[in-house]
C-alpha cells in the first residue's frame, strides 16, 4: 500500500499578510497616480499628435497693434542718456500708465537702448511686445494670438510657460513614473496567469527601438 500523501504546506500567515499588505499598497499607489496623471496624459497624448502633424494643422495668427503717447510728465523718467544698454523694468509710474491705457502687462525686464525701451512678453500660443521711444514717448504695442492648438502645443513643450508650469511638469513626471513602475510590478505579480504579458512588454520596447534604428537617420 502507498503511504498517504502529506497535506500541502500552507504559507505562514505572517508571510501571506505581508504579501497582501504590499499588494494592496501597489494597487493603491497605482490607482492614485493614474487618477492624478489621467487628464495630463490625455492632453499630452493629444498634443503629441498635433505636434507630430504641425505642418498639416496650420494656425492663422491674429495680430493686433496699438499706439499711444506717454504724457509729458513721464518723459523725464525715460529720457535718453549716455548710459550703456541695460535690462531693467519700466519706471513704476510708466508701468502703471501703460497697463491702464493699453490693457496689457508691462512688468518684467525691458531692454533699454539709447533711443528705445523694448519689452518682449512671449507666452504659450502667442506673444506680445511694447516699444517706447525714449525721445518722443511714442508707444507701440503688438499682440499675436496663434490659437488654442498652438497654446496647448506650447504647454506640451513648456515653451514660455513660466516657473509654476515647469514645477507642474516635474510633479506630473513623478506621478507618471509611479503609475508605470507600480503597473510594471503588478504585471510581474500577475504574469504567471497571463502568458502574453512579457511578450507584449518586450514588443513595447522592441518596436520603437527598431523604428529608431532602421528608419531614423
Amino acid at each position: 500500500m502507498h503511504a498517504p500523501t502529506p497535506p500541502a504546506t500552507k504559507p505562514a500567515p505572517k508571510k501571506r499578510g505581508r504579501k497582501a499588505f504590499w499588494l494592496k499598497q501597489l494597487h493603491t499607489w497605482h490607482w492614485v497616480s493614474s487618477a492624478i496623471s489621467l487628464i495630463g496624459l490625455l492632453l499630452f497624448a493629444i498634443t503629441g499628435f498635433t505636434l507630430n502633424h504641425a505642418a498639416e494643422i496650420e494656425a492663422t495668427p491674429v495680430v493686433s497693434e496699438a499706439k499711444a503717447q506717454l504724457p509729458q510728465n513721464l518723459l523725464p523718467s525715460i529720457a535718453p542718456d549716455d548710459k550703456p544698454d541695460a535690462k531693467k523694468p519700466f519706471p513704476a509710474e510708466v508701468t502703471k500708465w501703460l497697463e491702464t491705457n493699453l490693457k496689457t502687462r508691462a512688468t518684467g525686464e525691458a531692454e533699454w537702448s539709447a533711443d528705445e525701451i523694448y519689452l518682449g512678453k512671449p507666452r504659450p500660443g502667442g506673444d506680445s511686445w511694447i516699444s517706447v521711444d525714449r525721445a518722443t514717448g511714442e508707444v507701440t504695442t503688438e499682440t499675436t494670438n496663434r490659437g488654442w492648438i498652438s497654446y496647448l502645443n506650447d504647454l506640451h513643450k513648456g515653451r514660455n510657460s513660466g516657473t509654476v508650469w515647469k514645477w507642474f511638469i516635474d510633479i506630473f513626471v513623478i506621478a507618471c513614473m509611479v503609475f508605470t513602475l507600480t503597473g510594471l510590478v503588478l504585471l510581474w505579480l500577475h504574469s504567471k496567469h497571463r502568458k502574453s504579458t512579457w511578450p507584449l512588454v518586450f514588443a513595447g520596447l522592441a518596436i520603437p527601438a527598431a523604428l529608431a534604428i532602421f528608419f531614423i537617420h
